[in-house]
Protein backbone atom coordinates (compact mmCIF):
# COMPACT_ATOMS: atom_id res chain seq x y z
CA UNK A 1 0.00 0.00 0.00
CA UNK A 2 1.17 3.28 -0.94
CA UNK A 3 0.21 5.31 2.03
CA UNK A 4 -3.48 6.28 0.27
CA UNK A 5 -6.50 4.61 1.05
CA UNK A 6 -8.22 2.51 -1.24
CA UNK A 7 -12.22 3.19 -1.85
CA UNK A 8 -13.08 1.11 0.43
CA UNK A 9 -12.13 2.63 3.26
CA UNK A 10 -13.35 6.36 1.81
CA UNK A 11 -16.44 4.27 1.29
CA UNK A 12 -16.58 2.93 5.13
CA UNK A 13 -15.50 6.32 6.67
CA UNK A 14 -18.02 7.82 4.43
CA UNK A 15 -20.86 5.64 5.31
CA UNK A 16 -20.14 6.27 9.35
CA UNK A 17 -20.24 9.65 9.49
CA UNK A 18 -23.58 9.44 7.17
CA UNK A 19 -24.75 6.81 9.37
CA UNK A 20 -23.53 8.59 12.83
CA UNK A 21 -25.17 11.82 11.84
CA UNK A 22 -28.75 10.46 10.24
CA UNK A 23 -28.97 8.81 14.03
CA UNK A 24 -27.64 11.55 16.10
CA UNK A 25 -29.67 14.07 14.56
CA UNK A 26 -32.66 12.87 13.01
CA UNK A 27 -34.73 13.27 16.11
CA UNK A 28 -33.49 17.18 15.87
CA UNK A 29 -34.11 17.42 12.57
CA UNK A 30 -37.61 16.20 12.90
CA UNK A 31 -40.66 18.72 12.52
CA UNK A 32 -42.55 19.45 16.24
CA UNK A 33 -45.45 17.15 14.86
CA UNK A 34 -43.67 13.97 14.75
CA UNK A 35 -44.22 12.45 18.47
CA UNK A 36 -42.72 9.25 19.89
CA UNK A 37 -45.52 6.85 21.95
CA UNK A 38 -45.14 6.93 25.73
CA UNK A 39 -43.94 3.69 24.97
CA UNK A 40 -40.89 4.62 23.23
CA UNK A 41 -39.97 7.57 25.31
CA UNK A 42 -40.62 5.10 28.42
CA UNK A 43 -38.06 2.55 26.84
CA UNK A 44 -35.12 5.58 25.82
CA UNK A 45 -34.83 6.44 29.02
CA UNK A 46 -33.57 2.48 29.99
CA UNK A 47 -30.47 3.15 26.65
CA UNK A 48 -28.11 4.37 28.65
CA UNK A 49 -28.26 2.11 31.51
CA UNK A 50 -28.13 -0.57 28.81
CA UNK A 51 -25.36 0.62 26.98
CA UNK A 52 -23.09 0.83 30.29
CA UNK A 53 -24.05 -2.24 31.23
CA UNK A 54 -23.37 -4.16 27.45
CA UNK A 55 -19.79 -2.76 28.20
CA UNK A 56 -19.10 -3.21 31.48
CA UNK A 57 -20.47 -6.70 32.00
CA UNK A 58 -18.54 -8.47 29.15
CA UNK A 59 -15.29 -6.82 30.57
CA UNK A 60 -15.90 -7.62 34.08
CA UNK A 61 -17.01 -11.06 34.21
CA UNK A 62 -15.24 -12.66 30.86
CA UNK A 63 -12.37 -10.49 30.30
CA UNK A 64 -10.76 -13.46 28.39
CA UNK A 65 -13.37 -14.46 26.62
CA UNK A 66 -15.04 -16.84 29.10
CA UNK A 67 -16.62 -16.67 31.84
CA UNK A 68 -14.11 -15.95 35.30
CA UNK A 69 -15.56 -15.89 38.75
CA UNK A 70 -12.70 -17.02 39.92
CA UNK A 71 -10.29 -14.49 42.68
CA UNK A 72 -7.80 -14.32 40.15
CA UNK A 73 -10.37 -12.35 38.45
CA UNK A 74 -10.06 -8.87 40.17
CA UNK A 75 -12.79 -6.96 37.96
CA UNK A 76 -15.85 -8.42 39.57
CA UNK A 77 -15.22 -8.24 43.00
CA UNK A 78 -14.39 -4.45 42.90
CA UNK A 79 -17.33 -4.34 40.43
CA UNK A 80 -19.68 -5.68 43.53
CA UNK A 81 -17.80 -3.24 46.25
CA UNK A 82 -18.58 -0.63 43.67
CA UNK A 83 -21.73 -1.28 43.41
CA UNK A 84 -22.68 -1.77 47.19
CA UNK A 85 -21.08 1.67 47.92
CA UNK A 86 -22.93 3.16 45.25
CA UNK A 87 -26.25 1.82 46.62
CA UNK A 88 -25.51 2.62 50.10
CA UNK A 89 -24.63 6.15 49.65
CA UNK A 90 -25.18 7.40 46.10
CA UNK A 91 -22.04 9.07 45.08
CA UNK A 92 -20.93 8.06 41.91
CA UNK A 93 -17.53 9.60 43.18
CA UNK A 94 -17.09 7.16 45.78
CA UNK A 95 -18.08 3.63 44.08
CA UNK A 96 -15.50 4.77 41.56
CA UNK A 97 -13.16 5.00 44.55
CA UNK A 98 -14.24 1.97 46.34
CA UNK A 99 -14.14 0.26 43.02
CA UNK A 100 -10.42 0.55 42.08
CA UNK A 101 -9.50 0.64 45.80
CA UNK A 102 -10.74 -2.63 45.59
CA UNK A 103 -9.62 -3.66 42.25
CA UNK A 104 -5.79 -2.50 43.47
CA UNK A 105 -6.16 -4.44 46.73
CA UNK A 106 -6.66 -7.81 44.94
CA UNK A 107 -4.14 -7.22 42.17
CA UNK A 108 -1.49 -6.94 44.95
CA UNK A 109 -2.87 -9.88 46.74
CA UNK A 110 -2.76 -11.76 43.94
CA UNK A 111 0.90 -10.46 42.64
CA UNK A 112 2.25 -11.18 46.50
CA UNK A 113 0.36 -14.29 46.85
Amino acid sequence: MNGRPTWEVIAAIVSLVVATYVTRAGMLLLPDRVRLSRHVEAALRFAPACALTALVVPETLGPTGALDLSLGNPRWPAAVAATCFLLWRNSVLGGIAVGMATYAVIRLWIAWG
